[in-house]
């Protein structure tokens, strides 16, 4: 689990692929210190496992499953990428719980300079519109943001100066794909919501089946 604080900007350093998985090696500095082989790691906010470590940076391997649902799939040498260590129990919760499990991606329209500021614009997949909400939170490659303002199926964030130069968003571009991470307390709740109706709907369905049974078994209809 992490908090979608960004604590270091990593480099891919290769990229291998295996039969339609992908195993990535990743240099950096800060994320190596505690770091140990089987150790989850948020990578542009998809949680990876650790496989090998080095002097300079580790290794990971990209399943194809994780591949399909992500932007990891078109990572290429040098890219700048977010990475978050797995959080522990006496780390600060700056940012909002997130799981490192991408819902899917979204496109980036624009991003825009305010000030000492910037406000980016996403496009996301119709799929996950009722877990997107105006002053929710919502983990884009990683990081928490929270949302300013929705229209159809495009969200904007606010990005303070910290934020925009201490991750990779400083190098990102209109029509860039990024991956999306709907929060967690908004997927518990719409699960919750559906489910609940379903339920009323079933149990509805069943009293008017019961009483067409008994109407039926009295004469009152055919």
């Amino acid at each position: 689990m992490f908090t979608g604080i960004i604590k270091e900007i990593g480099r891919i350093r290769k990229i291998t692929n295996k039969s339609g998985n992908m195993e990535i090696e990743i240099q950096c500095q800060k994320t190596l210190r505690n770091l140990n082989n089987g150790d989850s790691i948020s990578v542009n906010g998809v949680c990876l496992t650790v496989t090998s470590l080095y002097r300079e940076g580790f290794d990971c391997d990209i399943s194809f499953n994780t591949l399909n649902i992500s932007s990891l799939k078109y990572l290429k040498v040098n890219d700048a990428i977010n990475l978050e260590s797995s959080l522990t129990p006496t780390d600060k919760l700056g940012g909002h719980l997130v799981y490192g499990h991408v819902d899917c991606t979204g496109k980036i329209l624009k991003i825009s300079r305010i000030g000492d500021s910037h406000i980016i614009n996403i496009e996301f997949p119709s799929s996950i519109r009722e877990f997107i909400a105006p002053k929710g939170s919502v983990t884009i490659d990683g990081i928490s943001l929270t949302i300013s303002e929705v229209k159809n199926d495009n969200l904007s964030a606010f990005i303070i100066p910290y934020t925009y130069e201490n991750t990779n968003l400083s190098q990102k571009n209109p029509g860039d794909i990024v991956n999306i991470e709907v929060d967690m307390l908004a997927r518990y709740i719409i699960n919750f919501i559906q489910t609940r109706n379903a339920k009323i709907i079933d149990s509805q369905e069943s009293k008017n089946k019961a009483l067409e049974e008994k109407l039926k078994k009295y004469g009152f209809t055919k």
